[in-house]
Formats: structure tokens, C-alpha cells, sequence
């Protein structure tokens, strides 16, 4: 009796790469075509733009995460864990699970799409001190930071503590640094009301970028109107600088000032996975090297997408150009390569990946936003209804816009609230604890484990 088995296809991450790739597979491959796994540390996938508005309180963690096992149509089986190491050769992918099992999954075909990590440097202190915000957890926890840091400047009589638990830092002057620091600026100015001892004036945010100009890609017209936003609020934007040195209780700039504080945010760009590496293949930037069709040269059933790939930008007539690592991409990415999974499984043609960038979008917290939908430069109310329409209608279920929606409406009508909850006080929770990017194995690692297994 003759045993029929199924192709497997293999994802590794659950972001908006990964799980569009998952659900579209789902939809239009049947059943007896193929097995289908995903591979990820947690089951949600999370909406990243939203995390700044997870820190300042405006939405609840659990509405920008969205269960991955929710629905019982899905026949994705799920792998809890991380992949840190792949086989080109072998077609094995190594997976640590979350238990601290180390497992070989074997695949026929597999796409990659582990995104990314927090863009690090050499800088002293840096990941012994920084915060990060690119998990939940992270968001989490910054939120209960900075409230914390109010309730223990105002139980202080110390008036040096006090001033300097009432300074933050944010690096990084991309989309993710400057609504962050706009909407955390926003709680702390709502929040001192409630602190009658505490001097107002003392709270200074301070916003700082090597690049000479905040978020380029706005342009200058809409640049200029998002950093005199941030300047009515009282964030002090410095350009053209960065982090010379970081310790517990102050932060050293590149120009020489010296700030006391305890709370430095590290937003400075994203880095490939480091998963990438592992591979042996051509990198960009350490991206992988992909074609326009999001395959890897010279193997076959093998994709890489969003963060993690460097994808060609057909769209553009710029030579080299790859498209950005944005969500915009990623989920239209993860869509287009299922459909070129599928087309290889079934000997057809793929298709090369061309899409035309719809625009950007910042929210900066309030009636405050400043968006540029299909090049159209808008500012204040209706850039903010762009903002929020965009990011309500990429939501993924219903579930998560109902809960989205009312989390913005009730923070609209009652105001933020300024509850620590305390959950996480015992831990450091630095950018070190949230980054595992120590947990890669090496290409002769890998092939060790692939031959003896």
C-alpha cells in the first residue's frame, strides 16, 4: 500500500509577514496539497505601530495582540519556539522551543520571515540601560517605568533624584522614536496634575537622532510641522547627535552634555534577524539577498520576506533599490509569497513582488498627526483620521478593531489613566532581557546537528 505524504511548508514568524503568508496558504492551498507549520516564541501576532500607544496607555496590550489560536478553522500547526538556525543543504530548520528543547524540523519548503531586532551599537552601557520598543512586553513595562518614575520623584527629598527621575531620553528619531516620545510626553504632562508636589517644569523630554533631520521620508514641509509639535509640548529635539555613554543615572551625548536620568529608550532603527546569518547565503545590509519573486537563488523552496529580506523595490526605477521594512510591506509581502509557495507547488510561474508605497502616517498622540497618504501632505485632525482609519482598517479581526476602537474612544472621553501595576518591578527588564540575539547557533553548529541528527 502506497503512502502518500504531504509537502510541508515551514514558517517561521508570526508577524504581519509571516501570518499574512500563513492565512493566505490556508485559504487557497487544499488540504491533501500540503502540511503547513508556523514557528514562533508566542501565538499572537502583534500590530507594531501601535506599541507607543500600548506605552502611554491610550490602548490595552491585548488589543494590538491578536490570537493566533483563537479560531478553530486554521490547520496551521504551531511550533512554540524560535528558530536559530537553518540548513539550506539538509532542509532542516533548528528550533529552540520554549521549553529549551532544541528540535530539527525538516521542511520542503520554508519561508522566512523572523523580522527584526533593535539596531544596537558599541556604545558603553548601552544594552545594560536602554529600553526598548519592539515587544509588548517592552511597551509594557515602559508604561509602569515611567509612572514609577513620577512616584518615586514625588516620594523623594532628594531634589537632584528628583530632577533626574523626572528626565527621559528617547533615541532614535524615526516613526517609532518620535511618537513615542510624543505620546509618553502626553501622559507624563496629564499625569503631574496629579502629583501637587511635583514642579511641572521639572519634567523635560529630551528627543535626539545623528540624522540631521526627524523622519526624512515625510519630507521637509511635514518634518518641520511634526517637530514644531513636539516643541510646543516641551521636548527638546537635538539633531546631528547621539549616545556617547550610558549608565544607571545619566546619559552622556555625543556633544558633551551630561543628563541625569533613569530612563533611556532606545529607538534607533531595526537590524535583520540575526537568523539571517546563519544561513551561509549573500546578504544585504543583513538582509538576505532575495529575488523580485522573494526566493533565494541557487534553492529551491526557499522565501524570505519582509525585515529579514531584501526584497528589489520594482516599483522604483532606482537601480538596488529593496523595499523598506514597513508593516505596509510586510503583509502585502507575506500574501504575495504564499501565492509563489503555491505556484511552486504546483509547477506554474511565479510572480515578481511590485507594490506602490500608499504613503505614510504619524501618530502623535490628541488631535495631533501628521500623515502623507499617496503624497498627499496632511496636518493636525484630518492627518490624524488618515492615521487612525489606516491603522483601524490593517487591524487583522474584528475583534481587535472593536477593541481598538473603544480603547480610543473611552481614553478621548475619560483621559488617561496613571495606574503602575507593578507586575513587573522586580525586573531589570533592560533592552539586553528582551534581545536574545546570543541565542544563534553558527553555520558549523548547524551542520553538526543537521549530520548527527
Amino acid at each position: 500500500m502506497d503512502i502518500v505524504v504531504r509537502p510541508k511548508i515551514l514558517v517561521v514568524g508570526a508577524g504581519f509577514a509571516g501570518v499574512g503568508c500563513v492565512r493566505r496558504l490556508e485559504r487557497r492551498l487544499g488540504s491533501d496539497e500540503a502540511d503547513v507549520a508556523l514557528v514562533t516564541p508566542v501565538s499572537y501576532q502583534l500590530y507594531l505601530p501601535l506599541l507607543p500607544q500600548v506605552a502611554s496607555g491610550v490602548l490595552t496590550p491585548q488589543s494590538i495582540a491578536v490570537s493566533l489560536r483563537r479560531s478553530r478553522k486554521y490547520r496551521t500547526r504551531i511550533i512554540p519556539g524560535g528558530a536559530i538556525g537553518v540548513d539550506l543543504k539538509a532542509k532542516v530548520c533548528v528550533v529552540r522551543k520554549i521549553t529549551g528543547e532544541i528540535v530539527n524540523e525538516r521542511y520542503d519548503h520554508i519561508v522566512l520571515a523572523p523580522g527584526s531586532v533593535t539596531r544596537t551599537f558599541d556604545i558603553p552601557g548601552l544594552t545594560d540601560n536602554a529600553r526598548g520598543m519592539k515587544t509588548l512586553a517592552e511597551a509594557a513595562f515602559l508604561r509602569d517605568h515611567v509612572i514609577s518614575q513620577l512616584d518615586l520623584a514625588d516620594a523623594s527629598q532628594d531634589e537632584a533624584e528628583r530632577a533626574a527621575r523626572l528626565q527621559f531620553v528617547v533615541v532614535g528619531g524615526g516613526y517609532a522614536g518620535t511618537e513615542t516620545a510624543a505620546c509618553l510626553r502626553r501622559l507624563t504632562q496629564n499625569a503631574v496634575k496629579r502629583y501637587p508636589r511635583l514642579d511641572p517644569k521639572l519634567i523635560k523630554w529630551h528627543l535626539i537622532d545623528i540624522a540631521p533631520k526627524l523622519m526624512p521620508e515625510l519630507g521637509d514641509k511635514l518634518g518641520r510641522s511634526a517637530q514644531e509639535i513636539l516643541r510646543k509640548r516641551g521636548i527638546d529635539i537635538s539633531l546631528g547627535v547621539s549616545i556617547a555613554k550610558a549608565g544607571p543615572d545619566e546619559v552622556t551625548f555625543t556633544d558633551g552634555r551630561v543628563v541625569p536620568t533613569h530612563t533611556l529608550i532606545w529607538t534607533a532603527g531595526v537590524a535583520a534577524s540575526p537568523l539571517m546569518a546563519t544561513l551561509g547565503a549573500e546578504t544585504v545590509r543583513g538582509r538576505l539577498a532575495v529575488s523580485s519573486e522573494m526566493s533565494l537563488p541557487g534553492h529551491d523552496g526557499v522565501f524570505a520576506l519582509g525585515d529579514a529580506a531584501a526584497v528589489p523595490d520594482e516599483a522604483k526605477d532606482t537601480e538596488g533599490a529593496v523595499c523598506p521594512p514597513t508593516a505596509q510591506h510586510a503583509m502585502r509581502q507575506g500574501k504575495h509569497v504564499a501565492d509563489n509557495v503555491i505556484a511552486s507547488l504546483r509547477g506554474q510561474r511565479m510572480t515578481p513582488y511590485v507594490h506602490n508605497d500608499l504613503g505614510l502616517v504619524v501618530d502623535l498622540g490628541g488631535l495631533d498627526a501628521v500623515s502623507k497618504p499617496l503624497g498627499f501632505e496632511l496636518r493636525g485632525l484630518p492627518a490624524q483620521v488618515v492615521a487612525r482609519g489606516y491603522h483601524w482598517s490593517a487591524l487583522r479581526t474584528n475583534v481587535a478593531k472593536v477593541r481598538v476602537a473603544t480603547n480610543w474612544a473611552l481614553n478621548a472621553v475619560a483621559g488617561h489613566d496613571f495606574v503602575a501595576t507593578g507586575l513587573l518591578s522586580r525586573s531589570s527588564a533592560k533592552l539586553r532581557d528582551f534581545e536574545h540575539t546570543n541565542a544563534y547557533l553558527t553555520p558549523e553548529q548547524i551542520r553538526e546537528r543537521t549530520e548527527t541528527g
